[in-house]
């Protein structure tokens, strides 16, 4: 594979011939994926295609038995987690909202001191904690929850919490984000707000998600992987996926008419 210099600088994240296999099941099969900066990206394919398998690979919960993975052009196949999440790629739920009796605003701030690497002076210090207060309460601006920024967390309905886990999220700063399934369990107002949340946020950002509701992904998506059985069924970008009958199939049991706009 050749890695041009304009090629790196488009493409932030980048597979080739990914793999994992678990004691002779193959969950993901030598899947070549290509995320563009500043894209918005979706992983989608039916339940035990293997979404969440290459969520766990890119992020080094999992190492692949084959393959590599790059970012921004360098090798990160054999990094650990940490190493990858310094390097800003950040997962939703690792830095959800995990403390719920705390505030929205102290978990804001947690998952800003964790990107700061700082450690428990940083709780002493009230001039620290007041400028970490101040970028706290602009990423809440930025999802809309400035105004519970006193609420308890466990309080807030589900939507809310998704909308929170984004600010925590975008607290670490991630270069590329990976949400999954960020619309799961929502109604249809829910889902509609955070569709829109993620649309907002992915401004100067690349985001990378696993999503199972069509219309999210034909409303906000630039591009779209379709995984089957763990290898890549299909790419480009809604209109063209929607309409390819394997995808079809694969999602509906038919190949007349196209991919709905249905979880």
């Amino acid at each position: 594979m050749e890695w041009t210099a304009a090629h790196m600088s488009d493409v932030i994240l980048e597979t080739h011939n990914l793999t994992k296999e678990f004691k002779g099941f193959t969950a993901v099969s030598k899947v070549d994926l290509s995320v563009r900066r500043g894209s918005i990206h979706a992983l989608i394919g039916p339940n035990g295609a293997g979404k969440t398998t290459c969520f766990n690979l890119l992020t080094k919960f999992l190492e692949p038995t084959s393959g590599s993975i790059r970012f921004n052009g360098t090798d990160i196949t054999r990094e650990a987690p940490a190493q990858i999440a310094r390097r800003g790629v950040i997962r939703s739920f690792q830095i959800s909202a995990v403390f719920p009796h705390c505030t929205l605003l102290e978990n804001v701030r947690i998952g800003l001191q964790r990107r700061l690497g700082t450690s428990f002076h940083f709780w002493r210090s009230e001039k620290s904690l007041s400028q970490l207060d101040s970028r706290a309460m602009e990423l809440l601006a930025e999802v809309g929850l400035q105004d519970l920024a006193h609420e308890i967390t466990v309080n807030l309905p589900y939507g809310r919490k998704r909308a929170l886990e984004i600010a925590t999220t975008l607290a670490m700063e991630p270069e590329l984000m990976l949400l999954d399934e960020p619309t799961q369990g929502m109604g249809h107002e829910d889902v509609d707000r955070v569709t829109q949340l993620i649309k907002k946020v992915s401004a100067g950002r690349t985001i990378l998600m696993v999503e199972h509701n069509m219309k999210v992904i034909s409303t906000i998506a630039d591009r779209i992987t379709v995984l089957q059985r763990g290898a890549v069924l299909a790419e480009g970008p809604y209109e063209e996926v929607s309409r390819n009958p394997q995808v079809m199939e694969a999602y509906m049991g038919t190949t007349d008419g196209q991919l709905k706009g249905a979880h």
